[in-house]
């Protein structure tokens, strides 16, 4: 009989796997022995495999060429790295030995485009796509760039007030993009996404408000799928709609080259994942040069904005099982020395899943388990795998340290979990006042806390050190 763990995984799933491979008795990702990790650093453990940022970056370098010359397609492609998903300075090195191009969310992304600036990892010819909803401090930040001279500045309107704001602030021409608000997944509990300008107002507003504005050079047509480019009628009805704004907008607008497809290519998050990205791109161009052919209009430069792709398959986290509970006849918790909560938070907001593996023991017999994490919330827990609705590890056994690791964590976790300070989408901590009473009923306040600065948000990513 197959009772032991590694028959598990090998009779659940293909194994070995392009990252993954065993050596004796213990896991190995990207030929990394990860139990030497362990024995050098110790649990909780969390790490970057800097290389698979670039092999993933190139990796869709090469599918969106081989599409286009597969299609005819006349245009030129785009990769740009959308910030939000990890704002790291080593994150953002090594993405920029790419050729590459950045999305931005927030006001101090601006700062860091500038950092890169300084430092050579940019260049002027880099496209700097500016999305989000734009406060005072972000108009402030993008009218900078653009007035210091980097012409590839592209703030996409979010909202009708925002083409003011920066008119306001911006010296001479400068170019814009739209962004479309596309219709969300029924799922959803709303129908319409809270971010750009509805699918029948973009023309209109157009021919209003940036046609015959001197200043005003519209390059770019944005698109954006919050569930990401998935092999389902909503994306393609979406996408769809997109390209047949896109063409009567070119029809209108000379000046119009750029289709900004964003929406994240999915990562990898089970053993048992499977996706054709070659066939979703090869798909995607054919549909935007057919509409363009048929309209007899030229074909956009294809734009797109991957942040989770980037970098979420370099992260991982190494927990040690500390012990075992049997709380009842059926459930067995194994409690980890670490957070769930804390360190890998989309598994307790969103309840996401990433690909879960033991370390090491892999030849011992296994057996169903819960995974509890050290803080005293009830929801600190992750108790399924993707494909399976359970999870299976070698037994506990209080002699044999047993090690977990969960893979393609890179994207989003340290920011979520508020690492050092730091906010989604580079948020700053807002101005934190104390209120109290006295005696004789007079208020009295103090400021506790300044609101978060760029150089408090940047020390912590490691620019200003």
């Amino acid at each position: 009989m197959n009772t032991k763990y590694s028959d598990l995984i090998n009779q659940t799933y293909y194994f070995p796997q392009e990252e993954f491979k065993l050596n004796k008795d213990n896991l190995q990702f990207h030929n990394i022995d990860l139990m030497k990790l362990v024995e050098t650093y110790g649990t909780p453990l969390k790490f970057t495999y800097l290389p698979q940022i670039s092999n993933n970056i190139n990796k869709a370098k090469s599918w969106f060429r081989k599409s286009m010359e597969k299609n005819k397609y006349e245009a030129k492609y785009y990769y740009c790295y959308c910030t939000k998903s990890s704002h790291f300075e080593y994150i953002m090195n090594e993405a920029f030995k790419n050729n590459i191009h950045i999305e931005t969310s927030s006001a101090f992304d601006i700062n860091i485009v500038e950092n890169l600036l300084e430092k050579g990892k940019i260049n002027k010819s880099t496209y700097i796509i500016c999305n989000g909803f734009k406060r005072d401090q972000y108009i402030d930040n993008i009218a900078r760039l653009v007035n210091n001279g980097h012409k590839n500045t592209i703030p996409i309107i979010d909202n009708y007030e925002e083409l003011d704001l920066l008119q306001g602030q911006i010296n001479g021409k400068f170019k814009i993009g739209i962004r479309i608000a596309a219709e969300e997944e029924p799922k959803f509990e709303f129908y319409t996404s809270r971010l750009g300008i509805g699918y029948k107002n973009i023309v209109p507003f157009y021919k209003k408000e940036i046609k015959e504005n001197k200043n005003l050079e519209l390059k770019m047509l944005h698109f954006f799928i919050n569930t990401g480019i998935n092999d389902n009628a909503y994306y393609w009805n979406e996408l769809v709609k997109c390209i047949k704004v896109y063409v009567a907008l070119k029809k209108e607008c000379p000046t119009l080259d750029g289709l900004n497809i964003g929406g994240g290519f999915p990562i990898k998050n089970s053993l048992a994942f499977e996706y054709d990205y070659q066939y979703m791109i090869d798909e995607i161009i054919n549909q935007i040069k057919i509409a363009c052919d048929e309209a007899e209009v030229e074909v956009p430069n294809i734009f797109t904005e991957f942040g989770s792709f980037t970098v979420g398959e370099s992260g991982g986290a190494i927990y040690q099982v500390l012990y075992q509970k049997q709380q009842n006849d059926r459930e067995k918790w194994n409690m980890i020395d670490s957070s769930f909560i804390t360190t890998l938070p989309d598994t307790w907001a969103i309840n996401k899943r990433f690909i879960m593996l033991a370390i090491n023991r892999w030849n011992e017999t296994y057996e169903r388990v819960l995974l509890g994490g050290m803080t005293c919330d009830s929801d600190d827990y992750y108790n399924s795998e993707q494909n399976m609705n359970a999870i299976y590890l070698p037994k506990y056994n209080k002699e044999k340290p047993l090690y977990l690791g969960f893979f393609n964590t890179g994207a989003y976790q340290e920011t979520i979990g508020g690492y050092g300070g730091l906010h989604h989408c580079l948020i700053p901590q807002p101005k934190h006042i104390l209120i109290d009473r006295d005696e004789n009923g007079i208020l009295a306040t103090e400021v506790f806390s300044e609101q978060q600065t760029a150089e408090d948000v940047l020390k912590i990513l490691g620019y200003n050190k």
